[in-house]
């Protein structure tokens, strides 16, 4: 029986053959009518990260429409997104499934002017294997990624190197532009964007107007939870400083989270009881809807964070083992505290001296 590396040289070599791609040394478009965008190996964070090089496209070509697949992890992070045309949701365990492949071909044979696959922090062979098979006048992707090279690089008309080394405190937001910067396409909004409609902020008040007190000074939202054990907070600590603020002032608090959260919400609850209010298994756009009306959101490096990033709500994140110079929401009042990889070197008293700086710079409680 062959080896693994004897079948994955000969799978390599089959798909070199198919799908190689003619280099095109053109760096320019006279315009871009129909994009491909294919992005379904990332989490949600990534994904989110992403609208920067949506909002970019666009602004270069408003005309143009623009086609995102992603995959059933990350897709609602841009549900509604106001710069996603349409959104295909690609699910590999499905694609033994009647009618899957027809309709995966639908989405792939479009006539494309530009099929892009970004990369952060991987290159993944699904994603250039889609952008090979997809009908596209140009295909670009990672030629290498911090040094590594893209073994698939063949199946992209222009491929791009792509080097973290080179801006080490890059955002992601800006990173992600690498892959079409050389094309002039741009943008100087980095911002992430949900859109959430009257529906949303609808809901968000009316869980809102019943929590206690009905006249707070402050509305604060805080997220317990994340999706890695090294990026969460001690719920002793969350805990801590919610009471030292209420000591302070009147406070309308609220959590956000999912049923991963069950356990850590069992010790709030048993904590806060109806103090609080549990914002809990809603949809992306509600959970920004709700954000948006709070003056200030709590939160550890997760993918609520990029959520949160995403309104003009004051935010404090909480960083451990991840550069938020690179993944911490952009804009005036986003703040980050980090100590050293481990999260919970971050003091309650840190949190909290932030908290009042932002609340004498930013905010004005209510009488």
């Amino acid at each position: 029986m062959p080896s693994q590396d004897v079948i994955k040289q000969l799978v390599s070599k089959i798909l070199e053959k198919y799908l190689s791609a003619e280099t095109l040394q053109s760096k320019s478009f006279k315009e871009l009518k129909n994009v491909l965008i294919i992005r379904q190996h990332n989490q949600f964070g990534d994904l989110l990260a992403s609208v920067s090089l949506f909002r970019a496209i666009k602004e270069n070509y408003p005309d143009c429409c623009i086609t995102l697949i992603a995959s059933p992890e990350n897709y609602y992070a841009v549900t509604e997104n106001e710069f996603i045309d349409e959104l295909y949701i690609f699910n590999k365990h499905e694609i033994l499934q009647l009618g899957f492949l027809s309709k995966l071909t639908k989405v792939l044979k479009k006539n494309y002017d530009l099929t892009i696959v970004p990369a952060t922090v991987s290159i993944s062979l699904t994603s250039c294997i889609l952008a090979a098979l997809s009908n596209a006048t140009m295909k670009i992707g990672p030629n290498s990624l911090d040094g590594n090279k893209n073994n698939y690089a063949y199946m992209f008309n222009c491929r791009i190197d792509l080097d973290w080394r080179k801006y080490p405190d890059a955002h992601v937001s800006d990173f992600i532009l690498e892959i079409i910067r050389p094309f002039g396409i741009k943008t100087k909004n980095y911002n992430s964007s949900i859109t959430f409609n009257n529906t949303d902020t609808k809901s968000a008040h009316e869980f809102l107007a019943n929590l206690n007190p009905s006249k707070p000074q402050f509305t604060i939202g805080f997220h317990i939870g994340a999706g890695k054990l090294p990026n969460k907070w001690q719920i002793p600590k969350f805990v801590e400083l919610i009471e030292k603020i209420r000591s302070m002032y009147s406070l309308k608090f609220y959590f956000t989270g999912s049923s991963a959260d069950k356990e850590d919400m069992k010790i709030i609850k048993k904590r806060f009881g109806d103090e609080s209010g549990y914002f809990i298994n809603r949809s992306i756009p509600e959970v920004a809807a709700i954000i948006s009306l709070s003056d200030l959101f709590i939160t550890n490096d997760t993918g609520v964070m990029h959520v949160a990033g995403s309104v003009e709500t004051a935010q404090i994140s909480l960083f451990g083992p991840t550069n938020p110079f690179n993944w911490a929401p952009v804009g005036p009042v986003k703040y980050f505290l980090r100590k050293s990889d481990f999260i919970d070197d971050i003091s309650v008293e840190d949190v909290f001296s932030l908290f009042n700086y932002i609340v004498e710079k930013h905010i004005k409680p209510n009488e």
